[in-house]
């Protein structure tokens, strides 16, 4: 066999057969590059630039790089977890628990690519350093070349030179990699990618070491950027947060398109050992979290003072360093070497609307859009309350959103006297905002009057071509799209809902099933609940409120008769809301609210909340974990300690009772033996009397002359003498 076919044979062999490791398979990083890795052909990358690279390298050897196209294999990926108690990936083939080092080595020694991550996690370092030693120590006994990848972070620049003092926007490459100098708190990763780098090249063709340095990680369910985007999406903050100036240039890079950079290295094994790995975006701190806020969350940022964001709970000073990094990056070989499918090429900013998406998905942050329609007093309001509650989402009512539509107009054209100073943006920012807020104070100021003309003119009713621009305002505000809703009785009408659903530019077309609707995916409810009961129901249910809650409502007499004759006129046309839901294949759930008469509306809630399933938006983090199970250990012990006080309490009352009731016999028994006495006195009188007039003197004189005589037998002689003397003898 020729060298040639040789060579070609051990690139068939490489490609056939490829097996990875990844540590951490469990954290962000692990998980998202461990899951695109397990889905790429081995040899995939090698494709499109094949045939260049074979130019270019005439001399280099098949196992650097292969002129073949790939053969069918997917990566099998295998890996550490970083906590005991995590089960294996779906993606994972296997996931070794922690172990000795020398079982660990015995994994390793059966993978090919090994790749460790140590922007995750400091300790992780120590072990890649041990990784790549005993590796490269045991490379003498390897029949073909295994590659060890460490994946680092561009903090080890962080403190670099300007390669032009006079022109600092000039970019760092691979090239300028041995000027870098790192950030304070990431010196360890420097020394680890120097010991890699040195250990490569002991024996290339047995055991090869690549250094790439990521940009900030974003993408999927966002790791570093995660605060902003949760801030943003809960609502809850009138302005997003910018630590500094926000000037200083952050180079980031998509996780995927991360894991693409591994998989090109894996199939590629370029010559150069230290890699750069971001996009072609130089996007700057504030840039990112305006993005960040205008599409996800109010609209609005706030610069704060650098020392503030170091008391921020939720950012670690690792995750604050890259925050604050100020570095300008360009990944030279990435673009003129690798075959990667970028999927966020030109930066998170350009890319938005696709990383909101993956970030919603990713954390199963979904809004819940839910419709309730029926008849006045079916409890429609209540029922939504609970919903609302239940999965933390808006309740939309007809009256709230105009008065708040209203509201709003007002504050736009009312007069801006002070600025607040702390939401500041650029000044030509400023500019821009300036002279769209005059136009938006004109377009305001005529919408305004055009209402209330249109109210004036109605008796104080608007008009449903207001009422549904309103509303869609309302449904198509960021809160809303972000948790989801619950419209409460609302649309009320077939035209209603095509106007409030539709988009503005459908045309109307017929096929032969019937009309199509183009309906706005992002404001048409994903749940119709339609509640109805009959009328006498309806009437009893209402006859029996009492007269403070019916007083000045729709629900008095003569109003509520008119609503819900109405509303049955409106529902026995073809053309009725729910109509309009069946025909976009949105199927209501129909109740019927008279068989849970005596019941509470909480239990029809809980029937709804039965077909739409678990709530979707953010539980509980690890701190309000933390403090909410503090605070029922807190109750149960408070508990508990009440308990025991309540029956310690109740022990010393029954105990102090029954002295009370001790001592309250004792007394009455007293009384009781004194009144005793007294009576048998009483009654003892005369029976003395008796014995002291008859039978005293007589005995008296025989006991008397019983002690002068002294006779043998005293009782008999005191009988016969009280016999003889017996004075009724006498």
């Amino acid at each position: 066999m020729s060298e040639e076919e040789e060579a070609v044979a051990e690139a068939e062999e490489i490609i056939r057969s490829q097996r990875i490791f990844l540590n951490h398979l469990d954290t962000y990083g692990g998980s998202n590059m461990g899951r695109y890795l397990a889905s790429c052909t081995v040899g995939a990358s090698l494709e499109e630039v094949a045939e260049e690279e074979e130019e270019e390298d005439e001399g280099r050897s098949a196992v650097e790089i292969s002129p073949l196209k790939p053969k069918e294999g997917i990566y099998q990926v295998v890996g550490t977890l970083s906590q005991e108690t995590s089960t294996k990936p779906d993606f994972a083939v296997e996931a070794y628990g922690t172990s000795s080092r020398e079982e660990l080595l015995a994994r390793l020694l059966e993978c090919d690519i090994i790749i460790y991550n140590i922007t995750e996690d400091v300790k992780q370092i120590e072990e890649a350093v041990w990784a790549a030693t005993a590796i490269q120590a045991e490379s003498s006994k390897f029949e073909k070349q295994k590659v060890f990848i460490l994946l680092s972070t561009i903090m080890t620049w962080a403190r670099s030179k300007p390669l032009d003092p006079e022109d600092p926007e000039i970019p760092f490459t691979e090239e300028d990699y041995r000027r870098r100098k790192p950030h304070p708190n990431f010196i360890e990763h420097t020394n680890a990618e120097k010991t890699i780098t040195k250990l490569g090249k002991i024996a290339k063709s047995k055991f090869n070491t690549y250094v790439v340095a990521s940009g900030v990680q974003y993408g999927a369910e966002e790791k570093l950027l995660h605060y902003f985007f949760k801030l943003s999406w809960l609502g809850e903050t009138p302005a997003i947060p910018i630590f500094g100036d926000g000037r200083n240039a952050i180079p980031t890079i998509h996780i995927v398109d991360l894991a693409a950079v591994l998989q090109n290295i894996a199939d590629h094994r370029p010559r150069t050992h230290y890699l750069i790995a971001v996009d072609e975006s130089i996007q700057t701190f504030s840039e990112i979290v305006k993005c960040i806020s205008r599409n996800v969350g109010p609209g609005k940022t706030q610069k704060v003072p650098r020392e503030n964001a170091f008391l921020n709970k939720d950012l670690t000073q690792e995750q604050l360093d890259e925050l604050l990094v100020n570095l300008r990056m360009e990944a030279v070989y990435l673009k003129e070497n690798f075959n990667i499918k970028w999927v966020a090429q030109a930066g998170i900013v350009e890319h938005i609307d696709q990383v909101v998406k993956e970030y919603k998905q990713s954390r199963g942050l979904l809004p819940v859009k839910i419709c309730i329609l029926g008849p006045p007093g079916v409890g429609k309001t209540s029922i939504a309350e609970e919903l609302c509650k239940h999965y933390k989402v808006h309740h939309i009512k007809i009256k709230d959103v105009i008065a708040k539509a209203i509201e709003n107009l007002e504050k736009i054209v009312a007069p801006k006297e002070i600025v607040e100073p702390e939401v500041v943006e650029e000044e030509e920012e400023e500019e821009e905002e300036a002279e769209e807020e005059g136009e938006n104070i004109e377009e305001a100021q005529e919408l305004l009057d055009s209402v209330k003309e249109n109210m004036e003119q109605n008796a104080g009713r608007l008009d449903d071509s207001f009422v549904v621009r309103f509303m869609k305002e309302k449904l198509m505000s960021m809160p809303c799209k972000n948790q989801g809703f619950v419209l409460d009785g609302f649309p009320k009408t077939y035209d209603l809902a095509k106007d409030l659903f539709n988009l503005e530019d459908e045309e109307e077309e017929d096929d032969l099933k019937g009309k199509i609707h183009h309906y706005d995916k992002v404001i048409i409810s994903d749940y119709v609940i339609s509640l109805n009961a009959s009328d006498e129901f309806l009437k009893n249910r209402i006859m029996n409120l009492p007269e403070s809650v019916v007083a000045g409502t729709h629900y008095a007499q003569d109003r509520y008769l008119r609503s819900l004759n109405l509303f049955r006129e409106l529902n026995t046309e073809d053309e009725t809301v729910l109509n309009y839901f069946d025909e976009i294949e949105i199927h209501p759930q129909y109740i019927d609210v008279s068989k849970f008469e005596g019941l509470e509306n909480r239990v029809i809630a809980k029937e709804i909340i039965k077909t739409i399933g678990e709530p979707r938006n953010y539980g509980l983090t690890d701190e309000e974990l933390e403090e909410f199970e503090r605070k029922q250990a807190e109750e149960r012990l408070a508990r508990e300690a009440k308990e025991k006080a309540d029956l310690e309490q109740k022990e010393a009352e029954e105990r102090a009772q029954k002295l009370a009731n001790w001592e309250e016999w004792n007394k009455r028994l007293e009384e009781v033996k004194r009144q005793e006495q007294e009576l048998l006195e009483a009654q003892s009188i005369p029976l003395r009397n008796y014995l002291m007039k008859h039978v005293m003197p007589t005995l008296m004189q025989g006991l008397n002359h019983c002690c002068m005589v002294r006779p043998d037998d005293p009782v008999d002689f005191l009988a016969e003498y009280l016999f003889k003397n017996n004075p009724e003898f006498d």
